[in-house]
């Protein structure tokens, strides 16, 4: 049986991974799905204060703390940057990265500074009505949610510290020494900032240099593929995805 910790992305919990971390259990695996500081259940704590740094902690002290080797570690959007920070301080704990629609960076990278600077300034206007330090939730309509979890995810969605997006990541390539990084790419919505054609640097060409099994999915629940309708067919070219990563998300083309 595997250790999965599965890392949630902007605006979520822990609550995300519910449909996900069920079938995994069932399957006699011990799953964690910690909800970062300034988050969720959490986000009585959201701060100024709070920064990239902060949120790579709270990962690293879940599987310090719960005396976790060998772990599956998966992270969706922005949490690419959190786990590749874990891998980087505790890489001999790790046996596979898994970058879910997520950010693949590299030393010195931030979100701002993965991000187009029209994004940038986007969202630094979103930040100035609160407090300077809260970006308020994006409708899970805008990220194509499917209908029917939309009013859940808009209600349990809490906003997001400005700081874990402006800080720039510090990498030793210590991240690197874990043999298994997977990459699953949601490319059946627009726009995907990540990923789109509005040429930020976060593109196909990093993800192929950092992670040697790339994952095309074209998830029925838009950004999102917690919630993927879909969860029996995934693509051959992902054969080490899905025996790394046991859990049938989206269809794969």
């Amino acid at each position: 049986m595997a250790n999965y910790c599965l890392v949630h992305g902007g605006w979520y919990g822990g609550w995300v991974w519910k449909r996900v971390a069920r079938p995994l259990k069932e399957e006699g695996h011990d799953v964690y799905t910690p909800t970062m500081t300034g988050l969720g259940e959490r986000s009585h704590l959201l701060s100024a204060a709070i920064n990239l740094s902060t949120n790579i902690q709270d990962i690293v002290n879940v599987i310090k703390f719960e005396e976790l080797n060998d772990v599956i570690l998966c992270g969706h959007s922005y949490a690419g940057l959190v786990i590749s920070g874990v891998a980087d301080l505790i890489s001999e704990r790790i046996a596979a990265l898994v970058y879910l629609d997520a950010w693949v960076p590299e030393d010195g990278d931030s979100m701002f500074t993965l991000l187009p600077e029209s994004w940038q300034l986007s969202i630094i206007k979103e930040v100035s009505p609160y407090e300077g330090y809260m970006y308020r939730a994006i409708p899970a309509e805008a990220l194509q949610v499917n209908e029917r979890d939309r009013a859940w995810v808009d209600r349990m969605s809490t906003p997001h510290p400005l700081g874990t997006m402006t800080e720039g990541i510090r990498l030793h390539g210590k991240h690197r020494k874990v043999k298994k990084r997977i990459f699953a790419l949601a490319s059946g919505w627009e726009p995907n900032p990540e990923y789109s054609a509005g040429g930020c640097r976060n593109n196909v060409n990093q993800v192929l240099k950092s992670c040697p099994s790339v994952c095309w999915c074209r998830p029925t629940g838009g950004k999102s593929l917690h919630w993927s309708k879909t969860r029996e067919e995934i693509d051959k070219r992902s054969g080490a995805f899905k025996s790394i990563f046991g859990i049938k998300l989206a269809i794969v083309q």
